[in-house]
């Protein structure tokens, strides 16, 4: 760990126990180091969208207090792509211009939408774990890949004995990534007992999806995949119960939001997992990375932000992009801070100790994913790393 993160460390402790005595003031002439972050602010995907928007506020606030970028500022600029591929795109090409470093957006839809602007740079840091840039290229994505996730809960299945399960997805670009990754998955020699009873598709803009659930219930699942993020995956709750399809149920981490779930009370299943994460599970797997989880947390309630998987989903991205900035300086180009990203090893987050060298484009691996059922205040921890049962 460099000095600089341990600096951060500290202004986040002191932010959190009222001691700090207030941001560093910056010289009148500093002009702000700038990155955009487009994200779903509105739509479907707003939810999410509006929770790494805070998170990264937050992230802004505790680095500028630490010093900023080489003695400026630190402004993070959030552009709104609606939850759609389309004005995702739109931001992508005037924002590629502004910056050596775009992040966002918060989706795989809009992040597969935007993946082709940055083919030759500057880099785009993909706040989603459901897209698979290639090794070399300027785009990087967050967090466990989702196949990695789905390969976990399949082993969580498996353990847990329900052999059947079903798959409900939505029509679009993240259910095309949870069919497909539920395929792969079920190729492994170690899922050779497990069946997909039905898998079933509804639109993100459907009123209803009790068609479908009936379906997949005549199949006779004792488990139920939904993978569908944000809006549409309260629209799949209320077919579940429309129906009285009472198994367990597990869902993308995208919706693992509580003031998301919070609202759906009146419909939520008995059982409700998340393929989550360490940090979301309040977990470790060193001293390093509970320090920075340690911090995280301090940071978040100084602030008053609930926590959960998606408000920390952003934040080791957010973290080594200062770090790249520190080091090569705010008019670093976009192959510089790529190669930068491309060479970290032994460098500890959140989420685990990123090895960018063993995942490219990512840094994080199944290793880093944990089972998490819903309690209705929170989660509750139900499996060790990767999936297995404790």
């Amino acid at each position: 760990m460099n000095i600089r993160r341990l600096t951060i460390a500290a202004s986040a402790a002191l932010a959190a126990s009222g001691l700090f005595l207030g941001s560093i003031a910056f010289a009148a002439d500093q002009q702000p180091v700038t990155i955009p972050i487009i994200l779903p602010l509105t739509g479907g995907g707003a939810f999410i969208g509006q929770t790494h928007e805070k998170t990264m506020q937050i992230l802004q606030d505790v680095v500028n207090k630490d010093g900023g970028i080489k003695g400026r500022p630190l402004k993070f600029v959030f552009l709104d792509d609606q939850t759609s591929p389309a004005v995702a795109k739109q931001l992508a090409t005037q924002a590629e211009t502004q910056s050596p470093i775009v992040m966002g957006s918060s989706l795989s839809a809009m992040c597969q939408a935007i993946a082709p602007v940055f083919e030759s740079g500057p880099v785009n840091w993909c706040l989603s774990p459901a897209i698979y840039p290639p090794k070399g290229s300027y785009v990087f994505s967050t967090s466990v890949a989702t196949k990695d996730l789905i390969v976990a809960t399949v082993r969580f299945f498996r353990e847990k004995g329900w052999k059947k399960f079903g798959l409900l997805a939505s029509q679009d670009a993240s259910g095309q990534d949870g069919v497909n990754d539920v395929g792969e998955a079920l190729k492994l020699p170690e899922n050779s007992g497990m069946q997909l009873v039905d898998t079933e598709r509804y639109a993100a803009s459907d009123v209803s999806a009790t068609a479908q659930v009936t379906r997949i219930k005549a199949a006779g699942p004792q488990a139920l995949i939904i993978w569908a993020p944000g809006t549409p995956f309260a629209t799949a709750l209320r077919a579940v119960q429309d129906v009285g399809l009472d198994v367990p149920i597990v869902t993308t981490s995208a919706n693992q939001v509580a003031k998301q779930l919070e609202q759906y009370s009146a419909f939520m299943p008995k059982e409700l997992y998340f393929t989550g994460v360490t940090y979301a599970a309040g977990i470790a797997q060193n001293p390093q990375v509970k320090h920075q989880q340690d911090i995280y947390m301090a940071a978040m309630k100084a602030a008053g932000v609930e926590t959960d998987l998606q408000s920390g989903m952003t934040w080791d991205a957010g973290l080594i992009t200062v770090d790249a900035l520190r080091k090569l300086g705010p008019s670093a180009t976009g192959a510089q801070i790529r190669d930068y990203i491309d060479g970290l090893k032994n460098y500890p987050g959140i989420l685990g100790v990123y090895d960018f060298t063993k995942e490219p484009q990512r840094g994080a691996g199944i290793d880093d994913a944990v089972m998490q059922r819903w309690t209705g205040n929170g989660w509750s921890t139900s499996s060790s790393f990767g999936g297995a049962l404790k």
